[in-house]
């Protein structure tokens, strides 16, 4: 996917970027193809595939949740800004928090931030396990959003207790989507949310396998969750 079908497959679904918004996409794959020579952020780096794989994929989130208004949205295990940094350069309107647990991508990221001059992003060293159990950020953000991380039973114990009561949980998924739901049925009724919609489509060009996941937070998450760094994913709720 060239920069102009980038730019055509967006307006053909209501999102017309600026010139300004599109300089920042092609700064964006510079500075990561630039960082990614003295670390790993990610093996895709050739430009096509970034703008197809990474900056097209990020945004398909946008083609099934609202994001015309101001919201709070939180990104865990986002690595090199996917997909909360494209979203944020299609929608900067949106207040963005990342959490990641290795700090070489948080110092990645305030420099990507500085150079594409983006406000209203925050970068947080941390755990995603200790993150959640802070009272400034639990139960705090509008909408929990995720691509690619952890299965959905690890990923919403993560993801849910920094949701509000009335916020959304968002997963961005591959193939065997469905088999994911399917385990994470007691951990969302457990944690304090409800699948409302499961959008799958396919990726242009490639033709892979995609699915949003969008759940709506009805009840608060009980305190004992999430559990303590490691266990989620040793013992997820299934």
């Amino acid at each position: 996917m060239n920069e102009q079908m980038f730019v055509d497959a967006l307006s053909e679904k209501g999102i017309v970027l600026s010139a300004e918004q599109q300089d920042q996409f092609r700064r964006y794959h510079h500075i990561l193809v630039d960082w990614n020579e003295r670390m790993n952020l990610t093996a895709i780096t050739e430009k096509e595939s970034v703008y197809l794989k990474h900056f097209y994929d990020s945004i398909t989130a946008a083609f099934s949740v609202d994001l015309s208004r101001t919201l709070s949205v939180v990104d865990i295990g986002a690595g090199a800004g996917f997909p909360s940094i494209p979203l944020k350069i299609c929608f900067p309107h949106l207040d963005v928090t990342i959490v990641d647990s290795l700090n070489k991508r948080i110092t990645f990221l305030n420099a990507l931030a500085e150079e594409l001059n983006l406000t209203g992003v925050s970068f947080y060293h941390d755990r995603a396990e200790q993150f959640a159990r802070k009272p400034e950020h639990r139960e705090q953000y509008d909408l929990a959003i995720s691509r690619a991380v952890a299965r959905l039973p690890v990923l919403a114990e993560l993801c849910v207790p920094l949701v509000k009561q009335g916020g959304q949980f968002v997963a961005m998924k591959g193939a065997g989507a469905a088999e994911e739901v399917t385990s994470a049925k007691k951990a969302y009724k457990l944690l304090g949310v409800e699948l409302i919609e499961q959008v799958d489509f396919s990726l242009p060009i490639e033709e892979s396998e995609r699915s949003i996941l969008i759940a709506n937070k009805v009840k608060k998450t009980p305190k004992t969750y999430p559990r303590k760094p490691g266990t989620p994913n040793k013992q997820p709720i299934e």
